[in-house]
């Protein structure tokens, strides 16, 4: 396991996640929920699920609907910061199709339902391809940018509209509105400091000086599933329009420079902070749902401070 630093603190935050919520065994009474909706919606089109595995459970609940090639993804946690949470998914959905009608290697939709944003109790549901994985070790640097690199090229066709830098505009001070709302997360010096780092950023997130292109939004290893025919590109809820430097933040020098032409390593430090300050106010704002990673994000508020100090 890496440790928190300035230079990884993100790295840490992404992959160790992922790692983290794929080991969960029990389930709560909202995973219970999210599969009981799962079943219920997959049961309407005839579906028949049997022994249904919960594959991760954090921010959302993925579901292996077993014996159905489908897994059901339910917005359970994430919707707080993001609501409505249905344009996001649907975006997720149509980027998906657009990608593989081009033949690119992606967990596809479930073709058992209509690619659309389900509700049931509450809760909204997305239906995708079970992609099994075939190893656990995560692909090298290399070929991660390389990848990433052959999808933007077709993601600048993509058709539909997008948002600009939907993550931090969104979740940034969405997340600040609701610290400010509970009032107990923080103390109002960090709160102070949050927002601060926030406004000094805002510029060059509202008007960046690159070019924009649609974005995978959340680019990196982990989201790529190796199956036997291939690494699948995975999990664009956060895809969005904007900078590529904005994709290439959760890579290493190997990654970025497989990358043809990347940018300057000053416009991906900027997004890199922009990352960490995403990073600390999701965490935080989220801590009376999801409270697992209450000390991770104290780690990272203290290089928050420190590098400010």
């Amino acid at each position: 396991m890496e440790g928190f630093s300035a230079a990884n603190i993100t790295h840490h935050f992404t992959y160790t996640f992922y790692a983290m919520s794929s080991n969960q065994q029990n389930l709560s009474l909202l995973t219970n929920r999210a599969v009981a909706a799962a079943k219920s919606i997959a049961s309407n089109y005839g579906i028949k699920v049997e022994d249904p595995e919960v594959l991760a459970d954090a921010y959302s609940v993925r579901i292996h609907l077993k014996p159905a090639p489908i897994v059901a993804r339910a917005s359970t946690i994430t919707s707080v910061l993001r609501d409505p949470i249905e344009p996001w998914l649907a975006r997720e959905l149509s980027v998906a199709q657009f990608l593989e009608t081009r033949g690119v290697p992606v967990v596809a939709p479930s073709n058992l339902l209509p690619p659309i944003p389900h509700e049931c109790d509450g809760l909204t549901v997305t239906f995708w391809c079970y992609a099994e994985p075939v190893s656990d070790p995560l692909p090298d640097s290399a070929t991660v940018g390389k990848m990433l690199a052959e999808l933007h090229v077709v993601l600048r066709d993509y058709p539909g509209d997008m948002p600009l830098l939907a993550p931090p505009l969104n979740d940034i001070p969405q997340g600040l509105d609701r610290l400010q709302q509970l009032g107990n997360i923080l103390p109002g010096s960090d709160l102070k400091l949050l927002q601060n780092t926030f406004d000094r950023l805002l510029p060059q997130l509202t008007n960046p000086a690159d070019p924009l292109q649609p974005l995978h939004g959340d680019a990196h290893a982990g989201n790529l599933i190796p199956t036997a025919k291939g690494l699948l590109w995975n999990d664009f809820e956060d895809t969005c329009i904007g900078p590529i430097a904005w994709d290439l933040i959760n890579f290493d020098a190997e990654a970025i420079a497989a990358y043809p032409n990347p940018p300057e390593a000053a416009v991906v430090e900027l997004y890199r902070q922009v990352r960490q300050l995403h990073a600390i106010v999701w965490v935080h704002a989220l801590l009376p749902e999801f409270s697992a990673w209450a000390e991770p994000a104290k780690v990272m508020l203290d290089n928050l401070r420190d590098r400010i100090v």
